[in-house]
């Protein structure tokens, strides 16, 4: 198989051998992060710790394999292994090994830390869905929106977190501006902990106000990432052997970030 026939089946999902690809992989994602998930169960642990072991292994081998398939078939490695993706793919694998030059008791701590970290590989599942892609794109078109819409809710935190703080007595745990704030947060994100709750009847007249508000402001986010995403109507799956851009306008014979053919 040459390289650009391997790009294809890897990066693609537009022919069959491309979705074959992504099945088998998608597969062995769900079975591999299940495994770590087993491992910390204490008593399936302790009873399948080699067999266990051994599944471990043999994903980390496969995957292994799956990342350097992926550097042959792009023409810029490097770019690649620093992209997102290809952390991910990283991050997929390095923990076996770094587990095997870490041996003795001392480093069962450090272990047992990037034994978690092969639950990363879960992220590897975002590049099968194109609905991911249309997100990321959503999301960073609205982003300016979205920082706007934070400011004026941490502008407003602060403003009722400090009416509230004046209005309470420290008995009832607002016991300065910061934990007031946090109240308001707790509060008009609908969180709710009640681990300090106002008692006057103006505090509690101030805490009706946050909760009507923390009802509106929980829709405006979704209403301003849905207007960006009806915007968003790519559907192509190519993606470039020379850049790994992943956007392209159905039907597009060259990339749009670097003109190379597709």
């Amino acid at each position: 198989m040459d390289v650009k026939k391997l790009h294809e089946v890897i990066f693609e999902a537009d022919t069959p051998m491309g979705k074959l690809f992504d099945v088998i992989l998608l597969i062995t994602i769900l079975l591999s992060v299940g495994v770590v998930m087993l491992e910390s169960v204490p008593e399936i642990g302790l009873e399948f710790a080699k067999s266990l072991r051994i599944a471990e292994y043999v994903f980390t081998v496969l995957f292994t394999i799956e990342y350097v398939l992926r550097l042959i078939s792009v023409k810029k490695t490097w770019k690649y292994v620093f992209s997102f993706y290809g952390i991910v793919d990283l991050l997929s694998i390095l923990p076996t090994f770094m587990e095997l030059l870490l041996p003795g008791v001392g480093s069962i701590r450090v272990i047992r830390i990037l034994r978690l970290l092969r639950v990363f590989r879960v992220l590897k599942l975002v590049g099968f869905l194109r609905e991911a892609g249309m997100l990321r794109m959503a999301l960073w078109a609205s982003r300016r929106k979205i920082l706007v819409f934070m400011g004026a809710v941490l502008v407003l935190v602060t403003i009722m977190g400090t009416l509230v703080y004046l209005v309470e007595d420290s008995a009832a745990g607002f016991t300065s501006i910061p934990r007031s704030v946090y109240w308001a947060i707790v509060t008009v994100t609908t969180v709710g902990y009640g681990d300090i709750a106002p008692v006057t009847v103006l505090g509690q007249t101030l805490a009706s106000i946050i909760m009507l508000i923390g009802y509106a402001i929980i829709a405006i986010p979704t209403g301003i990432i849905g207007a960006e995403i009806i915007k968003v109507t790519n559907t192509n799956t190519q993606a470039c052997s020379n850049c790994n851009f992943d956007s392209h306008e159905d039907g597009a014979g060259y990339c749009n970030r670097c003109g190379e053919v597709l």
